[in-house]
């Protein structure tokens, strides 16, 4: 039996835990399941039940609940060796306070990110000290409301251009995101980016082998992994993909919108399912007769 907590995947049973809690109905189905199909908003405790009581549970989030926030992202990109962006990672702003000489000699300009958000809301070009100063009363705003964490990078020009490759399943979708107003930080689509999926061709190849490898490693089976190059005017060698931040949520827009995604995820699913010799049991579709 194949049990979906998916609204827009069709198992032989069908159940909707969004916004509430998973209770013993949900755990008994689990436990009678052969495999799981969970959402992708899935929360934590959703999550730890079906892994907990079921061999096959898709999406694997492993990574997300273990590695959460940009501060997780970044403590694991630096586990497993992965080319990114130097990046220091901080609790609240008392620790930035005491451990601030590790930054000072770094220079501006710098990014700063609070360790939640998407599509850029919570990420900052600091050009000076008056940036960071700014950055650091907002961290310690949402502090006093019970958010804490962010890093700082080191700022790496990329033109105005960073690569989305999105994972779904076995799949990989590239695109670039490109931000023709220099005068806009950030390559978010609702900061004005366009998509383009076709350019710098060999460049797009080299972040998706990099993309696939990763998560190969990391078990990531669904995601929006972020990916920018060093496009320094004196840089001498050809530069090499950085990785910047995975999105578990991630637009459907340079996928061809949220029915294209949709239909690549339910097949990338019945793949995944077959892949373990399992599947739903839909009923057979019959045609018509041929005059």
């Amino acid at each position: 039996m194949i049990l979906s907590f998916h609204p827009c995947y069709d198992g032989d049973v069908n159940i909707l835990c969004a916004g509430r809690a998973p209770g013993d109905a949900d755990l008994a189905a689990i436990r009678g399941a052969e495999a799981v199909v969970l959402p992708q908003g899935c929360r934590p405790a959703l999550y730890r039940m079906a892994r907990d009581h079921c061999a096959h549970v898709f999406p694997n989030y492993d990574a997300r609940f273990r590695y959460p926030g940009k501060t997780g992202q970044a403590r694991l990109f630096a586990k497993m060796g992965v080319p990114h962006p130097r990046t220091w990672v901080f609790e609240n702003v008392a620790h930035f306070t005491r451990s601030r000489a590790r930054l000072d000699a770094a220079g501006f300009p710098l990014v700063f990110k609070l360790d939640w958000g998407g599509e850029g809301e919570t990420v900052m070009l600091l050009r000076n000290s008056a940036d960071l100063t700014q950055a650091l009363a907002r961290a310690a705003a949402h502090e006093r409301s019970g958010q804490s964490g962010f890093v700082v990078q080191a700022f790496v020009p990329h033109a105005g251009r960073t690569l989305r490759v999105a994972v779904v399943g076995q799949t990989q979708v590239a695109y670039w995101r490109v931000q023709e107003d220099r005068s806009i930080f950030g390559t978010s689509l609702s900061n004005g980016a366009r998509i383009d999926g076709a350019s710098d061709p060999d460049r797009r190849d080299r972040a998706v082998a990099l993309a696939r490898r990763f998560c190969q490693r990391v078990q990531i089976d669904l995601a929006g992994l972020d990916l920018l190059f060093d496009m320094s005017p004196n840089a001498k060698d050809e530069p090499q993909p950085l990785m910047l931040e995975i999105n578990y949520f991630f637009g459907r827009q340079g996928l061809g919108g949220s029915d294209r995604f949709y239909d690549l995820l339910r097949t990338e699913i019945d793949h995944w399912l077959a892949a373990r010799e399992l599947a739903v049991c839909r009923p057979a579709t019959t045609g018509g007769e041929t005059p």
